[in-house]
């Protein structure tokens, strides 16, 4: 018999975790949700992450209308 982890409904061999982690580049322990439970300290987000956050905020008719603007900015700069 194959040891399991289960996770909500999904039943995934204990042998299939170490493939599992290496592929999400997290330890196993994170994996499973036994990892650090107090999140590192860390600095201001950066500006163009504050900005991102943001745009997730705004409508959706807003958000395209932004992704649009970009999209054109983004294909300017690489012709």
């Amino acid at each position: 018999m194959v040891a399991s982890y289960e996770v909500g409904r999904r039943r995934v061999p204990v042998s299939l975790l170490p493939k599992i982690a290496a592929a999400l580049a997290v330890s196993v322990e994170t994996l499973i949700g036994q990892g650090r439970t107090t999140p590192a300290k860390r600095g201001p987000a950066p500006k163009l992450q504050q900005q991102m956050e943001r745009i997730q905020r705004l409508p959706r008719a807003k958000q395209r209308l932004v992704l649009q603007m970009l999209d054109g900015v983004l294909a300017q700069a690489s012709r």
